[in-house]
């Protein structure tokens, strides 16, 4: 057996609910199961606070000024003042690094998303330099990467064009790279001649199941949802990106005069009545802070209001847990799942796709885009999902994306039938669940963390 180690976790920020929040507490629950002591540190925290390091967060102004002229197109800085920048926030962040890591113990570092997408470049240069000077271990988690912005870097400056060979990612032979899916496998090995290990996304298929209660009776009322209204629920952050425009479409599709006939007709899966004045809903739970225009939500709301769909964003009541903020309740993202009748996951592109796995769990059917990831890592286990394709055909006068009309149609028809097919609901459910399971279990993830730690 290996000797346990002391695990140091890092990352801009934590305790939330985006994809990489959600996966390192995974990780951490599995390594602390091992055995292993397990230390958070972020540069913000959602919940759960451990070690706070505000330098490690990437929405700081001089932060986003770096970014903006390596990869936004600006030029406002001088190649002497972004390297100036850079090597002020580097050298700060080292000494804070320094002590946290010798303070607590450390001696494995695990490395989220900072060595990859570089979002705080000086972090980059810091966590890789004092992992050399202390000469410690170190596992590169990584979900994503900046080669994949469709904005490319500026490698006509030499200081850009040198950090993002050196230490986007570092090559060393005391670092482990893993990825997420093939995809990116081939990626890291084309672009930066980099092996690395693939370990997917999972998700905690032993844990209680989540049910209404007294605690979240009340949300369908919170956000105005009548009993016999349906609820689509969008669980993921709102940024282009996830392709949210098609669960509008969806949505409207759903609307159309004969589908509403049929589910009046044959009333809904769990015995209520569907009314004429029963409403379908896109409830949008997820946060819209990381669109990097800030115009993507609004844009979907103007969609809605063309297609006559009605669309909740109930962002700001959800958290990663429940909670209380400024005297209102906070419910936890899973609370959602307890009031939906359908998930709409149309991501254009995912690194794995979380809610893919999060609507199993939740025993509820999903409409699902089927982004390349999933095309190539996911589909061959033959979970059952309402398609909506693979290929978008055009844009519409907002530059959000559309799919062909037939799929569109046929996958409205498939989720008329989830909506009113009890036994359909439940052999899938439990076809899907099996299969999750099986693949995708805590159990699948310990297996992995035990060659990598």
């Amino acid at each position: 057996m290996k000797p346990t180690q002391t695990i140091g976790i890092f990352h801009y920020q934590l305790g939330m609910t985006d994809g990489v929040s959600l996966e390192v507490e995974k990780w951490k629950t599995v390594l602390d199961r091992m055995g292993h002591r397990v230390f958070l540190c972020a540069g913000r925290f959602g919940q759960n606070e451990e070690v706070l390091l505000p330098d490690l967060f990437h929405h700081q102004p001089e932060i986003e000024l770096i970014n903006q002229n390596i990869f936004g197109g600006a030029h406002s800085l001088s190649v002497q003042t972004l390297d100036r920048l850079i090597s002020e926030h580097k050298h700060a962040l080292k000494a804070a690094l320094r002590n946290i890591i010798l303070q607590n113990g450390i001696d494995c570092l695990l490395v989220n998303n900072i060595w990859s997408v570089a979002m705080n470049i000086p972090a980059a240069v810091a966590l890789e330099e004092v992992r050399q000077e202390l000469g410690l271990q170190a596992v590169a988690h990584h979900h994503d990467f900046y080669w994949e912005k469709k904005i490319k870097p500026d490698l006509e400056n030499p200081v850009v064009e040198n950090i993002l060979e050196t230490f986007l990612p570092p090559r060393d032979h005391k670092i482990k790279h893993v990825v997420i899916n093939s995809l990116a496998q081939s990626s890291l090995a084309e672009y930066k001649r980099i092996a690395s290990t693939i370990v997917p996304n999972v998700f905690d298929f032993d844990g209680p199941e989540w049910v209404l209660d007294a605690y979240n009776r009340d949300l369908r009322q919170a956000i105005g949802l009548k009993e016999d209204d349906i609820c689509i629920l969008q669980a993921t952050r709102i940024i282009p990106r996830k392709g949210i425009e098609l669960a509008v479409d969806l949505v409207e599709a759903l609307n159309a005069p004969q589908r509403r006939a049929k589910l009046q007709a044959l009333g809904l899966y769990n015995g209520k009545a569907f009314s004429l004045e029963s409403k379908i809903v896109l409830v949008l739970a997820g946060y819209d802070r990381d669109d990097p225009t800030g115009a993507y939500l609004e844009r979907l709301k103007m969609r809605a209001a063309d297609a006559g769909v009605d669309l909740r964003h109930i962002g700001s009541l959800i958290g990663p847990v429940r909670s209380h903020e400024n005297g209102s309740k906070i419910y936890s993202l899973w609370d959602s799942y307890t009031i939906a009748d359908l998930v709409s996951y149309p991501s254009l592109w995912e690194g794995w796709g979380n809610q893919l796995l999060e609507a199993v769990r939740a025993k509820l059917p999903v409409a699902l885009f089927e982004y390349p990831v999933y095309l190539a890592d996911i589909k061959n286990e033959k979970f059952e999902v309402i398609t909506l394709g693979s290929d978008i055909t055009s844009w519409d006068r907002y530059n959000l994306v559309k799919i062909s009309d037939k799929i569109l149609q046929a996958a409205a028809d498939r989720c008329v039938d989830y909506l009113t097919d009890r036994t359909l609901r439940e052999r899938v459910a439990r076809k899907n669940y099996r299969i999750a399971k099986q693949h995708y279990s805590y159990d699948r993830l310990q297996d992995q963390l035990i060659k990598l730690f």
